[in-house]
């Protein structure tokens, strides 16, 4: 299912980061997160739901935005 919110992800089991770009354009990296976190917003129905559940706020994170413009 498409997310309003949230552009895309893409998961790191080796260093446990989450990457999560918003449709905003917005890049974050959320630390720590468990591979079965990613897993469940993987196969989350609603994308954006699912963030702000159990995602938003409860990992650390960095905008790293502006590590990969231009």
């Amino acid at each position: 299912m498409p997310s309003s919110v949230i552009r895309s992800f893409r998961y790191a089991p080796e260093t446990r980061e989450l990457k999560v770009t918003f449709v905003s354009g917005r890049l974050y990296v959320y630390e720590d997160v468990p591979a079965e976190v990613a897993a469940a917003f993987r196969d989350a129905f609603s994308k954006g739901s699912f963030f702000n559940r159990e995602i938003r706020d409860r990992y650390a994170y960095r905008d790293i935005t502006h590590e990969y413009a231009g």
